[in-house]
């Protein structure tokens, strides 16, 4: 039986919005956020491929991971399925970057809806999450339809995940060879 990669409908909708991004020649600047949502969660085969790259460790497989979303330079974005009988879009959100860095930036999909909803993408959100950005007004109705009540700032979102997830990153180190 094939595992059901469906994207629940929160992300769904992100993924048809998307993201825009640009390189500004003139000021040498990035303006928007460098993500792009896949329409699907990835397969387990490709993620456990990549992983395994990732970590030089052949053992892990990143099943406790599931996948929703990349950058042009390489980071993953996606769910860890830590908290035992959750639905998945109760798991934290997880940032793995192509050079080595991850941590926590979300609690759950509510939290990560309000920081697309503030302009910050999960590249943005990891590395600044207080760095001033453009609002998004469409990804704003969709954090209001499918989280309403979870508004806060994006330094109190990732503040909060990683409170409540301080040893992701050991857990990750631990799978590094």
């Amino acid at each position: 039986m094939s595992e059901d990669l469906t994207l629940p409908i929160a992300l769904a909708e992100v993924a048809e919005v998307g993201f825009e991004w640009e390189w500004d020649e003139d000021t040498d600047e990035a303006r928007g956020c460098d993500f792009e949502p896949y329409d699907r969660f990835e397969e387990p085969g490709r993620t456990a491929w990549w992983f395994r790259l990732w970590t030089g460790n052949q053992e892990a497989d990143g099943s406790e991971f599931r996948f929703f979303g990349t950058t042009g330079a390489g980071d993953y974005t996606g769910f860890w399925l830590v908290r035992p009988d959750a639905a998945i879009t109760d798991q934290p959100v997880v940032h793995i970057g192509s050079e080595g860095e991850h941590g926590v930036i979300a609690r759950d999909l509510g939290d990560l809806l309000w920081l697309f909803a503030a302009g910050l993408g999960p590249a943005e959100a990891f590395a600044d999450p207080g760095s001033t950005a453009e609002p998004n007004e469409a990804f704003r109705a969709i954090a209001e339809r499918h989280a309403p009540g979870g508004r806060r700032s994006p330094t109190q979102i990732v503040a909060a995940a990683r409170a409540e997830f301080p040893h992701f990153s050991d857990l990750i180190d631990a799978m590094c060879r």
